[in-house]
């Protein structure tokens, strides 16, 4: 797999290629420096006469390293902090010639799991924009007491390489990404606040300049670190809401969309596997609103219920996990407006007829996830999005476009609100 995730150029080589370009972004981010992982890499070990491995970039986090020859390096991956947690098995380091003059060759690296197991492919780039899948034939999974336990190897060169379970995705991707589309008449940049670690939780409005529509629409993602395709497929959707478009003018002028990209900026910087840095799954603390990042949320959305002029519409929640499946509120709880969801996904269906849309339609009260919260508490359909962790990228960024398309073209077909 190549991809292209669309971050105009940016060069992750570029930016944290040393300690003071590092700051630099961090620093530009309006965030101060994180404490990183414990690692090996803090005493040399992982730092041999031909290679260094390091994680000291936003996103890189393995748990401990050791180097077991020249070109081969052993690397524990186990999640921030005790179990229970979810499987996202994330990791992602650098590899850096110690003679820039001299190709390396194969490097070897083995992944080592406590628990859980191997569940992402690696993945190589050596700009931090375009990544490649490791072939097959470099890949070797085997089973230690019934955990997954991976070993591959990768092509060293002159240039760094960085190495991942999926492509990077860090903070200044986003803000990058906020800076181009927000030059937009129609969209406005803000934050929604402060994380834990004082990082900035980057939000956009969109809607027609000028207007104060009533009907409020709320995108939100990345509560969990590295649900990277989530991330992939909302960029293109988002876009789509803002394109010149006699659709999305219609839309604009009816609806506001607050977008909230990334709820998590400490857990995504850290490499954390799920949780934010107070050791909370955040999509598990709806309702008990306990953490600064969930806090804000809620603050913003009781701000738009007291507002008279305001009316939550709809909510989508951008996830990732082993498949695309769309988790809504079943058919037979009623919605305002009603049956939304059902109506969207059918649209959808119809817009990509070589696509299977998969809905999952479940619904628990009690339940402490986003969009539970929001149908109990707004009646309003709430959908978690989730996108599939191998899902083509192509694809991934096709399913964006298309799914912003019908949500526009049912929204438009409901009565406003009363």
């Amino acid at each position: 797999m190549e991809n292209n995730n669309g971050l105009d150029g940016m060069n992750l080589l570029r930016l944290f290629s040393a300690p003071i370009l590092l700051l630099a972004v961090l620093s530009l981010y309006g965030c101060a420096t994180p404490t990183p992982p414990k690692t090996h890499t803090e005493t040399g070990i992982c730092q041999t006469a031909k290679v260094k491995l390091d994680t000291d970039f936003p996103t890189g986090n393995v748990a401990n390293c050791k180097a077991v020859t020249e070109k081969h390096f052993s690397l524990s991956i186990t999640p921030e902090d005790a179990p229970p947690i979810n499987c996202s098995a994330w990791y992602a380091f650098r590899l850096t010639p110690r003679n820039a003059r001299k190709t390396v060759g194969r490097v070897t690296i083995s992944l080592g799991y406590e628990i859980c197991g191997h569940r992402y492919w690696p993945k190589t780039s050596s700009d931090g924009t375009v990544w490649t899948s490791v072939p097959e034939d470099d890949v070797e999974i085997t089973e230690v007491d019934g955990i997954k336990q991976a070993r591959f190897s990768v092509r060293l060169d002159k240039d760094a390489l960085f190495v991942a379970a999926q492509e990077i995705f860090p903070p200044i991707t986003y803000e990058t990404w906020l800076r181009r589309i927000g030059q937009s008449a129609n969209a406005r940049i803000w934050s929604l606040g402060k994380s834990a670690e004082q990082r900035d939780i980057p939000a956009m409005t969109i809607k027609k300049n000028g207007h104060q529509p009533r009907e409020q629409i709320v995108l939100i993602g990345r509560q969990h670190p590295p649900e990277v395709t989530g991330a992939l497929a909302m960029l293109p959707f988002v876009e789509t809401l803002l394109a010149d478009t006699p659709l999305a003018k219609r839309y604009r002028a009816r609806f506001e969309t607050i977008v909230i990209p990334m709820l998590n900026p400490d857990g995504v910087t850290r490499g954390h596997w799920r949780h934010n840095i107070g050791g909370t799954d955040l999509n598990r603390d709806w309702g008990p609103f306990a953490q600064p990042e969930t806090k804000l949320m809620d603050s913003l959305l009781k701000k738009i219920a007291a507002n008279p002029g305001k009316k939550l519409r709809f909510f989508a929640d951008f996830h990732s996990t082993w498949k695309d499946v769309f988790y809504s509120i079943p058919d037979e709880h009623p919605t305002n407006p009603p049956l939304f969801t059902k109506l969207w996904l059918e649209r959808l269906q119809e817009r990509m007829p070589d696509y299977k849309v998969t809905r999952d339609q479940n619904h628990n009260a009690s339940s402490t996830v986003s969009k539970a919260y929001i149908y109990e508490t707004y009646g309003v359909p709430a959908v978690t999005f989730e996108l599939g962790d191998k899902t083509d990228r192509e694809l991934i960024k096709r399913i964006g476009r298309e799914a912003a398309t019908a949500m526009m073209e049912t929204l438009l077909e409901t009565e406003p609100p009363s």
